[in-house]
């Protein structure tokens, strides 16, 4: 045969290994991709590119939660909290002290694992320990679910509502958990709120107040990026004579 013949046993290979390679792929956007819904109905955005919810993945973490507690106090902004259930059990004190503040609090599991490849036992055992934890910090069930980086199929979400839960993904990410500093941080939810308002949509944000590594994980410049991001957003609505509305997941219920 010449260089560019196959034989059909070949041929017939190439088109199963391509064919598995696309369902990989497809396999990955359903499971991962933030606003994916094939999986599942999972909470994003309205329609309403005025609004944005701030939502803070892996803490509580000293000092950095309080740091963040202490701007969203000074602008008067409600945010939402998916904590680990590990770091709660570790530091229940500041749980309460966020919850006290009036934010939101959903479960961002147990350990942090990757629940797309988990085993249905430790995906419920994982977000129900988290449940455990969070309720006995703040003495209220918990309402609102966030897998750990996205990543969920059709029994983790099965699993969450069973619980009680609502899944929450996001649409602008701020890629905050390494080293960086705030005006990567603002630069990167930026871009993803001018995506977001191009296309009608509000606008979730994803921003990180600890690390799933431990607690004292450096977060100042989220706190910083937090700062600047809201006074940033407060001027460019009023230019533009609308009313910005800081809001959490469940007005998008």
């Amino acid at each position: 045969m010449t260089a560019l013949e196959f034989s059909p046993a070949f041929t017939a290979e190439l088109a199963l290994g391509a064919a598995a390679v696309l369902a990989a792929g497809g396999y990955a956007y359903a499971g991962l991709w933030p606003e994916s819904q094939i999986f599942g109905r999972c909470v994003v955005a309205a329609k309403n590119p005025r609004q944005i919810a701030l939502t803070y993945d892996d803490g509580p973490n000293d000092a950095d939660t309080y740091r963040l507690l202490e701007v969203l106090a000074k602008h008067s902004v409600r945010a939402t909290f998916f904590m680990i259930g590990r770091f709660v059990r570790q530091r229940p004190e500041i749980a309460r002290a966020v919850a006290a503040a009036g934010h939101l609090i959903g479960n961002h599991t147990m350990t942090h694992p990757l629940l797309l490849v988990r085993p249905p036992s430790v995906v419920r055992q994982q977000i129900g320990d988290c449940n455990a934890a969070l309720e006995d910090a703040l003495g209220v069930p918990v309402r609102w679910f966030r897998p750990p980086h996205g990543g969920r199929r059709p029994d983790v979400l099965r699993i969450a509502r069973e619980l009680g839960l609502a899944p929450v993904m996001w649409n602008a990410m701020g890629y905050d958990w390494k080293r960086t500093t705030p005006e990567a941080v603002e630069k990167n939810i930026l871009r993803g709120f001018e995506k977001n308002r191009r296309r009608g949509y509000a606008t979730n944000a994803l921003l990180h107040d600890g690390g799933q590594a431990g607690i004292g994980q450096d977060r100042r410049h989220t706190v910083a990026a937090t700062d600047r991001l809201i006074s940033g957003w407060k001027n460019d609505f009023a230019a533009r004579g609308e009313v910005g509305e800081f809001v959490t997941p469940e007005a998008w219920l």
